[in-house]
């Protein structure tokens, strides 16, 4: 019988159901070090992605009855670790302002830059943007959300969403080339 993701850790996430600490370690060093990465790329600070990861966790065992495997718990836990993550950065009032969308759109020509770079080295760029900006394209570029899945999380319109994308391209665009 094959497994799907969906349902690969079905016994262990049952036994953390029922409140069995060995199984829920288990499941945190399972999922552990890919959640801190998302919350790094997110939050720059190694101390704040430390601190919303352990509440991430506490918070997905907390409503660990409400996960029915409609989805696969990675990214359950996920949206779990993307929003804690995103109500961090909106405490230190972070603004999203919307902006004309207007001569924010990067060109081709950029975009053909952009195949050229290293992953590593939009990482590096990325890490000096502002961090609105990082956020935006954290989401796009490394967790695969688009432009309303964003605006929906960030609590802003699809076109905000956009256009910072869009600044922040141009802007990162510019870093890289400096290097």
């Amino acid at each position: 019988m094959k497994s799907n993701s969906r349902t690969i850790h079905k016994e262990l996430i049952e036994a953390c159901k029922k409140g069995n600490r060995k199984m829920q370690y288990q499941l945190y060093a399972l999922y552990a070090d890919a959640m801190f990465a998302v919350c790094l790329r997110l939050l720059k600070k190694k101390e704040d992605a430390e601190d919303v990861l352990q509440e991430s966790f506490i918070d997905a065992f907390k409503h660990l009855k409400t996960f029915k495997f409609d989805s696969s718990f990675g990214y359950w836990l996920k949206r779990i670790v993307i929003h804690k993550s995103i109500n961090h950065l909106n405490l230190k009032s972070i603004p999203m302002v919307d902006v004309d969308p207007q001569n924010t759109w990067v060109q081709e020509e950029e975009d053909h830059y952009f195949s050229s770079v290293t992953v590593d080295q939009v990482k590096t760029g990325m890490n000096a943007l502002p961090v609105g900006y990082r956020t935006i394209m954290s989401l796009y570029l490394f967790e695969g959300y688009d432009h309303v899945e964003i605006g929906e999380i960030l609590n802003i319109s699809t076109s905000t969403s956009k256009s910072q994308y869009h600044r922040a391209k141009k802007r990162l665009l510019h870093q890289l080339s400096d290097i």
